[in-house]
């Protein structure tokens, strides 16, 4: 855990990429993290992941929570992992994903730098406690 984490405000980016249209999960998990104390920025709907990366680099995230349902996770998560690395923001950004990824993919995920994957039926304390303990050091 960040030494600083206690005293800082915790600031996240709820994206929702591609064209999945189910929000729902994504709502909820932002206001789990608001009433966690974080700073929230939802991206909206439809979002392409170069929007998403611009949006983590401008708003200086330190949590990117990419909610996806389509199955395009294989295709849009790199493309975004890619974009926050040419930016040289990806150290400094913890990268989760939320929603029904198959075991196998979500090992190709993390091996790619997803901190962790988040299925259905995952509890916001557990989502919550995990930012908190794995969130990444600030100069």
């Amino acid at each position: 855990m960040s030494v600083d984490s206690e005293e800082r405000t915790v600031r996240c980016l709820v994206a929702k990429v591609g064209l999945d249209g189910h929000d729902r999960g994504a709502h909820v998990i932002a206001r789990a993290f608001r009433d966690a104390g974080f700073e929230v920025v939802y991206s909206g709907l439809h979002r392409a992941p170069e929007e998403i990366v611009q949006a983590a680099v401008q708003e200086d995230v330190d949590v990117l929570g990419i909610s996806i349902l389509s199955g395009a996770h294989n295709t849009l998560v790199p493309k975004v992992i890619a974009g926050l690395r040419e930016y040289g923001a990806f150290e400094d950004t913890l990268v989760l994903v939320g929603g029904i990824v198959p075991d196998e993919d979500e090992t190709e995920l993390k091996s790619l730098g997803v901190a962790e994957v988040f299925g259905p039926g995952t509890s916001m304390a557990e989502t919550v406690e995990f930012v908190r303990a794995n969130l990444p050091e600030r100069a």
